[in-house]
Parts: C-alpha cells; structure tokens; sequence
C-alpha cells in the first residue's frame, strides 16, 4: 500500500525524518499499550483502560518534545557551524585577496624601477661621448670654432688659420717684443697676438684665463675682431 502523505515531509532531511519517524514509533508503542491492555486490566473491565490511556499519551508528549528539542538544538549547531565556516572562508578569501594586491602593487613597483634602470641605460647609452680635440693647431682652431658657435662669435676654419700663421706661424707661445705695444710695455702674445688689456675684456666664459693658452687666446681674439671688424675672417693685416 502506497505510505500517506506527511505534509513538508519532503522538505526535511535525513535527521529530521528518522527523528520524526522515531517520534511516530513510540507515539505508535505507547497508543497501543493503551488500548491493548494486559490479561488483569481486561478482567477489571474499562475503569482500569481509562486510567492507562493519560499516562501513556503523557509519555508521548515528553518524548516528541524532547525528540523536538534535539532536531531543533541539531539544527541550530548546524547553522551556527554553517555560519562559522562562512566567516571563516570570508576571512580567508579576504586574506588571499590582500596578499594578491601587495605581491600586484610589488611586481609593478619592480617593473617601474626595471623600466627606469633601463631608460637610464638607454639614456646613457644615446648620450654622445665628449668630443676630443687634438692637441696641435688643428684641434685648437676645431675646439675654439666649436666654443664661437655657442657663444655666437663669427669666424671660419680658413679666416683663423689664415690670421694665425701671419701672427705668430702657429706657436701659442710666440711673444712680439718689437711693436708699439710692446714699446708701451704691453707685448702681443699668443697664436693671435693680443695684448693682456684686450684678452682681458674679451676673455670668452669657459675658457682658461692664461693668454698663452690655444683656445683662450683664439677665441678672445675673434671675439675682438667681430667688435672691430664683424669677423676675423675679415681681418688680412695687423689689428
């Protein structure tokens, strides 16, 4: 015969339903001891079956309350270990969350110094090495134009050479003790022949303040002749 049907059984789980089922089989013992009495109660006839039937139905009660209170106290520790686990696996997954965002934020911040490194590197590395010179009348005249141009002093490779060679045949030490400047205790010195009062005023920043050096006296003395004469190589004669 198919089993009746027991309203939201279908909702409970298997604890609640041996529970309920437990329930059903005293309360199912005890009606039966109430209505099927011993061979002594039979022969005092109803009084005594009236007397049984409350006790019994009492002890039903106890037990379906107590069997009630056990899947209620079941239930409730299973939410509350629901619930702990929950809490649990949130602290977790915020731990594991705060851990991916601090290893992200270190591997980024190791990219950037990597990135930086290497554009100092490649900076370093585009940068073009220091131009050199040579130490001969050649490089002094390609230093000295170098050093006009930043300056904005006009003058050629041609102009300086020309006037260097009729001054002083390319020695920077050479010193003219017969002129009138000399005569007024003032030599010309130098590849360029200039006197101390005009190197002076038109020393170029950057360069040595000793007369006698190549660049110093090359650049002065152009820087003289562009005042005077717009450019040296304008100059073909004593100046």
């Amino acid at each position: 015969m198919p089993k009746p049907a027991i309203p939201g059984y279908h909702r409970l789980n298997r604890t609640h339903k041996l529970s309920a089922a437990g329930v059903a089989a005293v309360g199912a013992a005890a009606l039966a001891f109430a209505l099927v009495p011993g061979s002594a109660d039979a022969e005092q006839g109803p009084a005594v079956a009236r007397n049984v039937q409350p006790v019994a139905f009492s002890t039903v009660q106890t037990a379906a309350r107590e069997q009630q209170a056990t899947i209620t106290k079941q239930a409730d520790d299973s939410a509350a270990k629901g619930r702990s686990e929950a809490a649990a696996k949130k602290k977790a997954d915020e731990e594991a969350r705060k851990k991916a965002e601090a290893e992200e934020k270190e591997k980024a911040e190791r990219e950037r110094q990597e990135q930086q490194a290497a554009s100092r590197s490649a900076d370093r590395a585009a940068a073009p090495a220091p131009k050199t010179y040579a130490n001969n009348l050649d490089g002094w005249i390609r230093e000295s134009l170098d050093i006009m141009a930043r300056q904005g002093i006009p003058g050629s490779y041609d102009g300086l050479y020309r006037n260097i060679m009729r001054e002083s045949t390319g020695n920077p030490y050479a010193v003219n003790d017969y002129d009138s400047n000399a005569m007024q205790g003032t030599p010309s010195k130098g590849l360029l022949q200039v006197i101390d009062p005009t190197f002076q005023a038109y020393h170029v920043d950057g360069t040595s303040w000793d007369i006698y050096d190549p660049v110093a006296n090359i650049t002065a003395a152009c820087k003289y002749a562009a005042a005077m004469y717009g450019s040296m190589d304008n100059v073909y004669s004593a100046y």
